[in-house]
């Protein structure tokens, strides 16, 4: 009795998959690469024009966490272009649960746009709580929430979040809007 040959070490890592054609040009993975070392060594160059105030003598000052993210995408740009040029190549997606063959369902989309759009006037005339609220209620009320008011709830407890966060603790400008003016721990 023979023994079936062993798979492949790329579909045994993969799940099982089969590995990609191997006569496939492997375009997409290197221009990702290429993508997220471009976007390192912008951080890197970008971190150096941050102003450090003088006289502060911290040894961790605002460079160094944008010196480490363009680093590591510098270095996983150069391992995912090393990795592919030895021929382990990702593995294309199977779609899931995508019908390719489905219509585009127009009017969800306009109801997104709305509700994006309507966060635009929202902001400077109801504040940032109820822009927030509408948004994310109304997205989710476009895409099929069965209890739209929970989503409102759950917006108005998000916009009131983001405004206490960055509005109040970290001193951005996010206006409160009239129905929230009046608290002072909302203004930054």
């Amino acid at each position: 009795m023979s023994q079936p040959a062993p798979a492949p070490l790329d579909a045994v890592a993969s799940g099982g998959a089969p590995a990609p054609a191997a006569g496939r040009r492997p375009i997409g993975e290197y221009a990702f690469a290429a993508v997220c070392a471009a976007l390192g060594v912008y951080a890197i160059v970008g971190a150096g024009f941050i102003r450090v105030p003088p006289g502060s003598a911290s040894v961790l000052g605002p460079r160094v966490f944008p010196y480490a993210v363009g680093v590591l995408l510098v270095a996983a740009s150069v391992a995912v272009i090393v990795q592919v040029a030895r021929g382990h190549r990702g593995v294309p997606d199977d779609g899931e649960d995508v019908d390719p063959d489905a219509p585009t369902d127009w009017l969800t989309v306009l109801k997104l746009v709305a509700c994006f759009l309507t966060q635009l006037v929202l902001i400077e005339w109801a504040g940032w709580p109820i822009a927030v609220t509408v948004l994310f209620g109304g997205a989710a009320w476009s895409l099929g929430a069965k209890r739209w008011w929970v989503a409102l709830l759950v917006g108005l407890g998000l916009g009131l979040a983001t405004q206490l966060v960055f509005g109040a603790w970290l001193g951005l400008s996010l206006p409160a809007g009239p129905l929230f003016d009046w608290i002072p721990i909302f203004h930054g």
